[in-house]
């Protein structure tokens, strides 16, 4: 996501109506909306074809599951932050979405305020859970990291990627569940050098998002510290 411009949003909902709502809402408040789509397989190809920063998908979706559009997205450009805006709180589904790849979970019944800053967060990397759902979204995170690892990787740790110090502090953050602007706040950095921060660790440890970063530092004990 570039600072030049406003934030690019995709809007993928199987209901037309409230598919433009959420479409005008998000213009009117500035940002682009540069894509919508209304079955999973035309969700697939017009966000590679168009691009956008964020994603806000429906999971109930015909022709293709909303979590499949998300795993497929999200392996082709794994920049992309993809939002869930669902009517179901239901455990299964959330944690479902978070394994797929989605940043964030939101519920439709959720204000337009609500919805807004969802989108602006989530277009920086904030994992944005409607209240009750992030404490069990970071139970899952510790159980699968609790799962034995997969085999690549696991007798290479002597030749780890360093880590700064401060690098370090903020993935233990990152894995007890605060937000990078709670993390900003903590350490008295700006939210753009936790972002940093963040991304330089990703690409050191060569792992892909939020969801994989947290497993690696519940892996060694970090978020216990």
């Amino acid at each position: 996501m570039s600072e030049q411009g406003p934030i690019k949003v995709m809007v993928v909902d199987d209901h037309p109506m409230w598919r433009d709502a959420v479409a005008r809402d998000l213009s009117e408040s500035g940002f682009d909306v540069v894509a919508t789509a209304g079955d999973g397989d035309q969700a697939v190809r017009r966000a590679k074809a168009a691009a956008p920063d964020v994603l806000v998908l429906d999971l109930n979706l015909p022709v293709k599951p909303g979590v499949q559009v998300c795993k497929e997205l999200v392996g082709h450009n794994p920049a992309l932050r993809v939002l869930v805006l669902s009517a179901s709180g239901e455990h299964a589904d959330v944690l479902e979405a978070v394994k797929s790849g989605a940043t964030g979970y939101l519920l439709k019944s959720a204000s337009t305020g609500e919805l807004l800053d969802a989108v602006r967060r989530t277009a920086v990397g904030d994992p944005v859970f409607t209240p009750g759902l992030a404490g069990l979204v970071l139970g899952e995170y510790r159980r699968l990291a609790s799962e034995p690892a997969p085999a690549a990787g696991t007798d290479n740790d002597e030749g780890a990627p360093r880590l700064t110090d401060r690098e370090t502090e903020v993935l233990r953050l990152v894995a007890k569940g605060l937000s990078y602007k709670q993390i900003a706040e903590r350490l008295v950095i700006s939210h753009r050098t936790v972002q940093n921060h963040v991304q330089n660790t990703l690409g050191k440890l060569q792992l892909h998002n939020r969801v994989e970063l947290v497993r690696y530092a519940i892996e060694r004990g970090l978020d216990d510290e």
